[in-house]
């Protein structure tokens, strides 16, 4: 293989892999902090790209149709947390799973009354839409340079904020005794609505992020929440860091095996996983 088509892969693995963790990081947040698991959380990645393409489209900025999207996906995950998930907390992970799941019906029902079941696509913006030339016939698209960049910025800022910050301390000692933390004086119930809406943010971010990269269409954040609990399961439930390492292999694994065996892409990345597994049972860093 040519060098700079390596660099190329290596560019794209990176740049899915740090997408991936914006996804995973706020759904390991859920899990390994509240005990609740998402089945919907893939919905919020779906939310996100169709509130940018839907508000690029009315405003003609990508830029301000990814900024608005954020807060609309918090709230809408906060009001989901008020109303519903605050009733799991105590229950069995039966009933999570299947109010969660009743969730992605219900988003995947209200996508296609408001939008339909067409494919769209979003522009990237003009000071974006152009490639960097690496070789006489090779050049990379530096939206896909600036998404890596974004996204890793926000990977620096969630770690910073997890580890050395009163909220993240907060945030740590709720997943370890949630009772204590109550004891102490802190609203454990906007504690954890906070923490749910964060993980929603995230999550329709990165679907806002990669509009440009991937289009928008119908139940596209079904395949997005497969993966995203891979890298959960192989980064450790609850860690950050553990998400982080876990897209990045998964981001290489994944751009690499459609590269080298594109028959068995899946089998590489489900491969992975069982390796990881292996010889750390519980994760990376669980």
């Amino acid at each position: 293989m040519d060098l700079w088509i390596l660099l190329i892969q290596v560019l794209n693995g990176v740049q899915y892999g740090l997408l991936l963790f914006l996804v995973a990081s706020g759904l390991t947040l859920i899990f390994g902090i509240m005990g609740i698991i998402n089945l919907a959380h893939g919905s919020f990645y779906m939310l996100g790209a169709y509130l940018a393409y839907w508000l690029a489209a009315s405003t003609g900025s990508l830029t301000l149709s990814v900024l608005l999207s954020l807060p609309i996906a918090a709230a809408v995950g906060y009001v989901i947390e008020a109303l519903l998930v605050r009733t799991l907390y105590r229950r069995d992970h039966l009933d999570q799973v299947l109010l969660t799941y009743g969730l992605i019906l219900i988003f995947n029902e209200a996508q296609r009354m408001l939008w339909g079941n067409d494919v769209h696509s979003v522009t990237i913006p003009p000071v974006l839409a152009w490639s960097l030339k690496l070789s006489d016939t090779l050049s990379y698209p530096v939206y896909r340079l600036f998404l890596s960049a974004v996204c890793g910025l926000l990977a620096i800022a969630m770690y910073f904020v997890i580890t050395r910050t009163r909220f993240g301390m907060w945030v740590r000692a709720g997943a370890a005794n949630r009772d204590m933390v109550a004891a102490l004086g802190i609203n454990v119930k906007l504690l954890f609505g906070v923490v749910f809406a964060v993980g929603a943010a995230l999550a329709g971010l990165a679907g806002a992020l990669s509009s440009p990269v991937s289009s928008v269409y119908p139940g596209m954040g079904d395949s997005v929440l497969i993966i995203c609990f891979v890298v959960v399961v192989i980064g450790g439930v609850g860690s950050i860091k553990g998400a982080f390492l876990g897209a990045l292999l998964i981001g290489l694994a994944d751009t690499f095996g459609k590269v080298f065996m594109p028959n068995f892409a899946s089998f590489v990345v489900y491969g992975v996983m069982a390796a990881v597994l292996l010889w750390k049972p519980r994760g990376l860093f669980a």
